[in-house]
């Protein structure tokens, strides 16, 4: 019986439109279970009736210290014999071959989307060796590299690291060798890419957004579902890598963009045509559709007694519960967006004019009802040196304003 995951998976495949031999060869499934599923309005729950075994209440420790050490059944028959375990280790055996198959079974059920032209490009990145640089230090050298979906064109650029920044100039320097972008991009669960919260980095979202791109990840510990970045990077480091001696990262860059161009000029395995041939086909965006991405600046500031964060010249509103506090400050090419922690306290329309105030009505409102409460009950010590300043503007500049 398959898991959820898996149903799931039987269903989205015919959604797509392929046929049932189709959905067998991709999953490896027989056709009598993909008739099944897709024959079934929901998912069926597992049969409860079944004879309990003396190991049901060893299996998830079988399962975890097997899958960390593989250890033979015998050593983990001891183990467990030393928790309670009374039976043989026969059972363990037979429970640990059934570990093995169903690790077989999914390494092989990994299916291959033929990706429509334009639809989608997957990147990662990878560590390929290390050089001494010029006051003899070792230094860490990685390949950002990026494979379009439909025509199999791979880009690949050298860097020394893999900070965010890093990232967003590989992008744009693979849109124009492109000539484009697709739709959506594939990536790893990389930090630059999603906070460890499991958000996605703002930066990356204000990026993409900017390009109109969507964004997918992999799933976790699935990467195989971005099989064709991974390909190419095993094809990186054996066709290139491998016994390649370079002077600096420069020398790394032109040798590799020329071998780039007689890897996209090779007849690809699986399409069975040349890279930059389809690569017409591709239907991408094309580079210079939208002007090119001007990053975010990031940068904390402590809010005002009046309610206000300056940044590039511009004073902004936030609500006067943040007054004192420190926030962080984004200013991107058209908003800036201010934060305390990862809550967003205020927005604003970015202004290009130095010396500009931008208010929220709501944020003002707010600060003029405190500071009528103030008024009614004037507070003592530096509280009053808050009620003063506000006080201090006019009360026709707040109703103006409100409207």
């Amino acid at each position: 019986m398959l898991g959820m995951e898996e149903w799931m998976e039987v269903k989205d495949l015919k959604r797509q439109g392929h046929s049932i031999k189709q959905i067998c060869r991709m999953t490896g499934y027989s056709r009598n279970t993909v008739r099944k599923v897709l024959r079934e309005a929901a998912p069926k729950r597992a049969a409860e009736a079944r004879r309990p075994s003396k190991l049901d209440a060893y299996k998830e420790y079988l399962k975890k210290r097997y899958g960390e050490t593989g250890l033979s059944a015998v050593r983990l028959t001891e183990e467990i014999r030393a928790m309670g375990f009374a039976g043989s280790w026969d059972i363990v055996r037979r429970y640990l071959r059934e570990l093995d198959a169903g690790a077989k079974v999914s390494a092989k059920a990994t299916v291959r989307f033929e990706t429509p032209p334009g639809k989608q490009a997957q990147a990662d990145w990878a560590e390929v060796g290390s050089y001494s640089d010029e006051k003899g230090n070792r230094r860490k050298i990685y390949a950002f590299v990026m494979v379009l979906g439909y025509s199999r064109a791979m880009y690949v650029e050298f860097t020394r690291r893999m900070r965010l920044t890093e990232l967003i100039g590989c992008l744009e320097r693979a849109f124009a060798y492109f000539g484009g972008w697709p739709e959506t991009i594939l990536f790893d669960n990389m930090a630059q890419v999603r906070l460890p919260c499991g958000r996605l980095n703002p930066q990356m979202a204000d990026f993409l957004n900017h390009y109109g791109i969507g964004l997918r990840t992999h799933r976790p510990y699935r990467p195989r579902t971005k099989g064709k970045v991974e390909r190419a990077v095993e094809y990186l480091k054996d066709n290139f890598i491998k016994g390649r001696d370079f002077a600096d990262l420069a020398d790394l860059q032109a040798q590799g963009a020329a071998w780039l161009e007689e890897a996209n000029g090779r007849i690809h395995a699986t399409t069975g045509r040349r890279p930059v041939d389809l690569l017409s086909e591709e239907g991408l965006t094309p580079y210079g559709a939208a002007p090119r991405y001007r990053p975010s600046v990031w940068k904390t500031r402590k809010v005002s007694s009046d309610g206000y964060v300056s940044v590039g010249g511009v004073r902004y509103s936030v609500p006067p519960e943040a007054v004192g506090r420190k926030v962080v400050v984004e200013q991107g090419e058209r908003r800036v967006t201010v934060r305390t922690g990862e809550t967003v306290i205020a927005e604003h329309l970015r202004s290009l004019k130095t010396g500009d105030c931008i208010a929220d009505p709501a944020h003002v409102a707010a600060m003029w009802k405190i500071t009528l409460e103030k008024r009614e009950a004037p507070p003592k010590g530096s509280a009053r040196l808050l009620f003063e300043t506000v006080a201090a503007a006019p009360l026709l500049a707040y109703e103006e304003v409100i409207g």
